[in-house]
């Protein structure tokens, strides 16, 4: 293997590549499409066509797929060779304009939430030349929309592509007012860190609950699990070092500019963390990602579990998504610069967000929302369900200056000595990170940290995306048309401070009183599941904000709803029917056969020493039981509770039965298991423990 340089990307149709591949014209012509958003010539289609497959057949290439996003949460693909036949008899290998533009791949299994009838099958797949091709063994992935025969989006990418352009439109209009006429494209850029677990394959694959749901649904506490905080940024064990290094390379290859890994808070949890880039790559990036850890993991004899709360009573996974504003000069819009009280244009933009956040609460939660999730959310090591924002001392002391009419006196940067010569000061920063927030500035970004360690990361940026826009956009409504644009961008700046100051909370997410303020006192929104908050995609000003912009047409948002409320059916569903057959079919067998083994022995004692009272084995037998009585009993109620699911009228009524009934008789049914576990012995348990799981690999 060559240096990281040489590695890096080598498997993408990059833009060297395409300065080295295609004509000055050709490449001019497609680095406007890329770059500004112009049509794409067909003739420009051929030729990188063309370009795009000879490269690959030079790396060994044979077929080639449209990559695409469907709304099950994965990716997919359908691969088609590059051969065609010959007149001689023989094949060529051919790739047209038409072939890399247009793909149909069948639509009918995808889920559409009624965007088209379960018989109409045809779908499309068009190529976005934002986001740029890549190898993956011996095909040719290339980006692209999917969409239905009536032009919906079926997918992930379309409407976040929409949401970037919403974006990019209202933020052109405030800098134009600026007097910035040079810019002609501003960007979201994100760096999604993704947290995960690594198990064993060994012991994963003794363990029903994670091979059909990804976590653990029993499981006692071992007896060690993060209280020492020992794992943290710990050293990396040789076998997970190894799968770093691999995933690396691997990631490395297809361009994705994996940076920064080291041990989570939780034994066997890790994290991965990228620079920075837009959006719509981001997220095809992080899908990838997911997608090439789970596959080295196997090479590795290791599991990688991305479910958001895989081991109850141990740290969940999220995923924070870092959020900020760019110009295609590479000036950072969130940037404050020295003096963030004298940079009014980066006030505007912080005003934008702050307003957006608080106006669209519901929809960054909703985008947020999934089964696995709902088990992460407010526990300590997650923000809850409560959205907020986190500005630091020095930005909250500008805000409020800026709203009582005050001049701000910025506070010199402390000095930080520590005590001994040889270590050298430095300046501290004007303010510390809050984990505890959902929504946290750090500097010249946003972390937006309830977002769970599975899940796309394009939901929550169509929704920030669009939500800024429509702040810009009213910004720039009033600011296009004002007398005194001085006094009018004065004014509204404090306005929109003071209409919007209860979404800024700088202080502790994770304490109770925090939530009774946020929800008594400020009237800030706490939907806690899924089914609280997925119907509020539908409400009325959601809808208006998010067709007005062109991000999604009613009918696509009705289908979202319908969607993302059926999978949060379906994995509750299939989870309880796995807790009842492990319950019925190997815990139960292993307590009966464990209490029958401690009769036999009580027994054979009391044959040789009548007077013995053998009362381990009396004890344990009549705790156990108990507990086998009360295990049957709560699956009978778990069974009963799922039959009822068939009477709901709809997706939301069961979501809501779900929610309410199923999940109760669900903790019912592993409260006397986990105690069982606990009594019976190793050699009878049909399943690794959470020791076992938590500290298996080496």
């Amino acid at each position: 293997m060559g240096g990281i340089p040489e590695l890096f990307g080598s498997m993408v149709f990059d833009d060297r590549v395409m300065k080295a591949t295609l004509s000055a014209n050709v490449y001019q012509s497609l680095r406007k499409t890329i770059d500004e958003g112009l049509a794409l010539d067909v003739e420009v289609a051929n030729a990188v066509a063309e370009a795009m497959k000879d490269w690959a057949v030079s790396k060994g290439v044979t077929h080639f797929t449209h990559w695409f996003q469907p709304l099950t949460g994965i990716t997919a693909e359908k691969h088609d060779s590059f051969i065609a036949p010959s007149p001689d008899g023989g094949v060529i290998m051919e790739f047209s304009g038409k072939e890399l533009i247009k793909g149909e791949p069948d639509a009918s299994s995808f889920p559409s939430g009624g965007l088209r009838a379960t018989f109409e099958a045809r779908g499309y797949t068009a190529w976005d030349p934002t986001s740029y091709a890549f190898i993956k063994g011996t095909t040719l992935c290339i980006p692209t929309a999917f969409c239905s025969y009536t032009g919906e989006a079926l997918d992930k990418k379309t409407p976040l592509l929409r949401s970037m352009e919403a974006l990019n439109r209202q933020a052109l209009r405030i800098l134009r007012l600026f007097g910035n006429d040079e810019v002609k494209r501003v960007s979201a850029s994100v760096g999604p860190e993704q947290e995960y677990f690594l198990v064993t394959r060994e012991m994963y694959d003794q363990r029903p609950d994670l091979r059909f749901t990804g976590r653990t649904l029993f499981g006692a506490p071992a007896p060690k699990g993060q209280q020492m905080d020992d794992h943290y940024f710990g050293v990396i064990k040789p076998r997970v070092a190894a799968f770093m290094a691999e995933l690396n390379e691997e990631l490395w290859k297809l361009g994705i500019l994996a940076k920064t890994e080291h041990n989570e808070v939780a034994p066997a949890q890790h994290e991965l963390a990228p620079i920075y880039t837009t959006t719509n790559v981001a997220t095809d990036h992080n899908q990838l990602t997911m997608e090439i850890m789970q596959r080295v993991a196997a090479k590795h004899g290791l599991v990688c579990l991305l479910h958001e709360k895989p081991f109850a009573g141990v740290n969940g996974s999220g995923k924070h998504n870092n959020w900020s504003i760019a110009t295609d000069s590479g000036q950072n819009l969130l940037s404050p610069g020295d003096t963030p009280g004298e940079n009014v244009q980066f006030l505007l933009f912080l005003c934008a967000v702050i307003k957006a956040v608080d106006d669209f609460q519901d929809l960054l939660r909703l985008a947020t929302a999934t089964a696995g999730n709902d088990h992460r959310l407010g526990a300590n090591e997650a923000p809850p369900a409560v959205v907020s924002i986190f500005l630091g001392d020095e930005l909250n002391a500008v805000l409020e200056a800026i709203e009582n009419d005050e001049p701000y006196v910025g506070a010199e940067k402390a000095q930080m000595r520590l005590g001994v010569d040889v270590l050298p000061p430095f300046s501290r920063d004007t303010t510390d990170r809050n984990r505890t927030s959902p929504f946290a500035f750090t500097g010249n970004k946003f972390e937006f940290r309830m977002l769970g360690s599975s899940n796309s990361i394009a939901c929550v940026n169509i929704m920030l995306n669009t939500a800024v826009a429509e702040s810009l956009k009213i910004f720039a409504d009033r600011l296009e048309g004002a007398e005194d644009f001085e006094q009018t961008l004065h004014e509204m700046i404090k306005r929109t401070i003071r209409d919007h100051r209860r979404i800024i909370f700088n202080g502790n997410g994770y304490d109770d009183a925090w939530i009774e303020e946020a929800v008594e006192k400020r009237g800030l929104l706490n939907y806690r599941t899924t089914p609280d908050c997925m119907p509020h995609l539908l409400d009325d000003k959601n809808v208006r904000m998010l067709t007005s912009h062109g991000v999604f047409t009613l009918s696509e948002l009705k289908s979202r709803t319908e969607i993302m409320l059926e999978n949060y059916c379906n994995v509750v569903e299939i989870e309880a029917a796995t807790m009842r057959e492990m319950a019925l079919s190997q815990i139960l067998p292993a307590v009966e056969s464990y209490v029958a083994e401690l009769a036999a022995a009580a027994a054979a004692k009391r044959s040789v020493a009548p007077s013995l009272a053998c009362a381990y084995e009396a004890e344990t037998v009549v705790r156990l039981s108990e507990l086998a009585d009360r295990i049957f009993q709560a699956s009978e109620e778990l069974g009963e509770a799922m039959a009822s699911l068939e009477q709901a009228s709809d997706v939301v009524e069961r979501s809501r039965k779900i929610c309410d009934e199923v999940l109760a008789k669900m903790d019912a049914l592993r409260t006397p298991a986990d105690e069982a576990e606990t009594l019976t012995s190793r050699k009878h348990w049909p399943f690794p423990t959470y020791g076992d799981l938590l500290f298996g690999v080496d």
